[in-house]
């Protein structure tokens, strides 16, 4: 009964176009990164830092740039991991290399490396699509995947390809706990999900949006393909060499190439297929569903008296059957059950 928008009304275009029209959304909104920021560093414990809400603050930062990309500009992509891997050696070279380097402001510059490369190879989606465009973005994972190893240069002459990174500060802030660490990530995220969202809403975003469903139509119309294309993979591609870079720095600290291998590309299309293409909202619940599930299924079965080994195996499988029954059930992903949930709310209790 709560949940309705009598009396809300909107009296210019901007009032009606803001991000948050019903007033109850923007309240829910904010109560949730208020106790975000400020109940849940003092009620987690270490593990919960570690293994759940990190990785999911910088899964979902990656999830969000994919999106922009596969979902909102409807160009495929299999290179995320490559991308992911640019972003965390750019930042890392910075750091190391130019003297009394910000770590932030190394991170950022990590994105703009994986900007470069993500435009150069999003230059084939102006001739190709489809299926022949995947292929090209996965040569980019293998590119990625064979620089890193092979060019000693991009880690300071280490001989595996392993680098690492410690003593994180900001402003005087030390960043090590992790309590610090999810702060850290959590500004990132919150930050980064408001830009994509106004890009999204602004004019750039219905271009990609144009080219996503008709690109023959767009085209017409006036939309340039190849300046909304390349400009969909360097938005794309700054999103997740940023997250790369948070991976590497803040919740791996020292890492190799394996680290950003193809498996995390295909996990990151998971989770935006999962969530719901052209979401920035499904973007967080794909990154929820394949970072927090296996875990209470792995916990599940060994409370239920499984062998580890079984544990493990009945884990992927029960998860790739829960991928497979959502896709059936709702292929427009879980932002899509989410809106229908708001919508028969807004008219509960008197359906019609």
């Amino acid at each position: 009964m709560l949940y309705r928008e009598n009396g809300q009304f909107k009296t210019s275009y901007p009032a009606d176009q803001q991000i948050f029209p019903i007033q109850q959304d923007k309240v829910v909104i904010l109560a949730l990164i208020a106790a975000a920021f400020v109940v849940v560093p003092f009620l987690a414990s270490e593990y919960l830092f570690r293994a759940i809400l990190i990785p999911f603050l910088i899964l979902s930062l990656a999830a969000i740039g994919l999106n922009i990309l596969v979902g909102y500009c409807g160009q495929i992509s299999l290179g995320t991991g490559g991308f992911m891997a640019v972003g965390a050696y750019g930042a890392y070279n910075f750091l190391m290399r130019v003297e009394g380097m910000p770590p932030v402001v190394a991170i950022l510059l990590g994105g703009v490396c994986a900007t470069v490369v993500g435009v150069l190879f999003g230059i084939p989606s102006l001739r190709i699509k489809g299926l022949y465009l995947a292929v090209a973005t996965l040569a980019a994972q293998f590119f990625c995947d064979w620089a890193f190893l092979r060019i000693k240069w991009f880690t300071m002459d280490s001989s595996s390809g392993s680098v690492n990174v410690s003593n994180l500060s900001l402003l005087g802030w030390s960043v090590d706990t992790p309590a610090d660490k999810y702060l850290f990530c959590l500004g990132f995220v919150v930050v980064f999900a408001l830009i994509a969202k106004n890009l999204v809403r602004s004019h750039i975003g219905r271009e990609w949006m144009a080219m996503r469903d008709m690109d023959v139509a767009a085209s017409v119309i006036g939309i340039r393909p190849v300046y909304a294309k390349l400009t969909a993979f360097a938005v794309s591609s700054f999103f997740v060499g940023v997250a790369g870079a948070l991976w590497g720095f803040v919740y791996l600290g020292a890492w190799e190439p394996a680290a950003f291998s193809i498996d995390r590309s295909f996990q990151l299309l998971f989770m935006v297929i999962i969530g719901g293409l052209g979401s920035i909202m499904g973007s967080f619940f794909g990154a929820a569903f394949i970072v927090v599930l296996p875990i209470a299924l792995d916990i599940i079965c060994v409370a239920l008296g499984f062998d580890v080994a079984l544990a493990s195996h009945l884990t992927f499988m029960i998860f790739g059957a829960l991928i497979v029954f959502f896709l059936i059930v709702e292929p427009h992903g879980l932002a899509r059950l989410w809106s229908i949930g708001k919508e028969k709310l807004r008219l509960w209790p008197f359906p019609h």
